[in-house]
């Protein structure tokens, strides 16, 4: 049997409420008492609380029956903003949102460099800009996570980045030294897989994030909890050998995931049948349109090694969902019908197979979502996402 002292429970109650409040935008006491199972002189503890730290506010419905007004509670979602950060090989990617994942800013940085301090130095200065430019909020820049393209481990320490040669780096320690602001450190995979539990499944359970990029990484949610495995290093999924003897990769082994269904490995495998042109994901829309066979012969082996990999994922963990994030994906009509035609075998099963709507944003989303999620101090986070939001239009 669970047991807590008195403040023990009084945050689990806390955290129950405000998740509800989060979820529902506009809900009354009455379904908070409801939806919660709490008794309603707890929960008007806990909402007077929430009011006076000003994270919620009252508002009264408009309704043309006779009675009073209902007093409806929403999230005060311009209280603090959460800066999510991606970390990637030739850019830094700033987004900063509200407390209901609204995408409010975004900014861009390009590196052509990769070295520490002076990465480190550039995410200093923009993060001060942010800070200075919220401060004026009633808590300002809540908090910053930040997505590695890479391994971290259980301490959020950075154990390898391998687009930029970076071994033990105390990305955490250093900002938060610099700025006085929370900081999380987190594998881009994992971020991407709290982006899709977090914006679009809510309701599943077990769900499988592949993203295919310039690696393979994998972030799973298995019973609602993220899986990092014993010391932080599980999802590095595009190390699982598929052609025993194949192409090298950079880990030392042969035959890697990564070398034959990742984006990078399609770009340069197309690009040397191609006679080393270059090419950009526009080149790849008008390729399709165009039903160019060279190209066609180049996706559909693409999608075979990727049903490899995915095939050996499903009979691991028998996912609820799993969601495959690629851009060439997304823009490729049936990609998801066309992976599932390779996924035959009469034991592996799954309930759902999807391409990520996300692409490359999914990472940054996750990001500010942890970010708003360990603010509020809430177990279970359920935002939805809008016109303003995240998606490219």
């Amino acid at each position: 049997m669970l047991t807590g002292d008195a403040a023990f429970i009084k945050k689990i109650n806390r955290s129950l409420i405000l998740s509800k409040i989060v979820e529902h935008k506009l809900i009354s006491r009455a379904e908070l008492a409801k939806l919660t199972g709490l008794n309603k002189a707890t929960i008007s503890v806990q909402v007077s609380d929430l009011l006076d730290k000003e994270l919620i506010y009252e508002t009264q419905q408009e309704h043309k029956s006779v009675g009073r007004r209902p007093i409806m509670l929403s999230v005060n979602r311009e209280a603090g903003f959460a800066l999510g950060i991606d970390l990637d090989k030739s850019s830094i990617t700033f987004t900063i949102s509200d407390l209901i994942g609204t995408s409010i800013q975004t900014d861009i940085i390009e590196l052509n460099v990769s070295d520490y301090d002076f990465i480190l130095k550039i995410l200093i200065d923009q993060i001060n800009n942010y800070k200075s430019k919220f401060n004026h909020t009633r808590y300002g820049l809540v908090g910053i996570a930040v997505g590695i393209h890479g391994i971290v481990n259980k301490d959020e320490i950075i154990d390898f980045v391998p687009q930029h040669g970076w071994q033990n780096k105390t990305l955490k320690e250093d900002l938060e030294k610099a700025i006085g602001i929370n900081v999380y450190i987190e594998n881009n995979a994992n971020l991407c897989s709290i982006a899709e539990k977090v914006y679009k499944h809510h309701q599943c359970n077990n769900l499988l994030s592949v993203s295919l990029y310039s690696g393979i990484g994998l972030g799973f949610i298995i019973n609602d909890t993220l899986f990092k495995g014993f010391h932080g290093y599980a999802g590095e999924i595009g190390h699982m050998i598929v052609v025993p003897n194949g192409l090298p990769c950079r880990c030392g082994n042969l035959g890697c995931w990564e070398q034959y269904a990742s984006e990078l490995s399609f770009i340069t495998h197309l690009a040397k049948d191609q006679k080393n042109q270059t090419f950009n994901y526009i080149d790849f829309q008008n390729r399709m349109i165009e039903h160019d066979p060279a190209f066609q012969k180049e996706i559909d082996r693409f999608i075979m090694f990727i049903s490899i990999g995915l095939n050996n994922l499903i009979n691991l963990y028998n996912p609820e969902i799993l969601v495959v994030n690629s851009e060439i994906l997304r823009l490729y009509p049936n990609a998801a019908e066309e992976l599932k035609a390779h996924l035959t075998s009469s034991i592996s099963h799954y309930s759902e197979l999807v391409i990520s709507q996300f692409g490359k944003r999914a990472c940054i989303m996750g990001a500010c979502a942890l970010a708003i999620q360990n603010f509020l101090g809430v177990s279970e986070l359920c935002l939805t996402l809008s016109e303003e939001s995240f998606l490219e239009k």
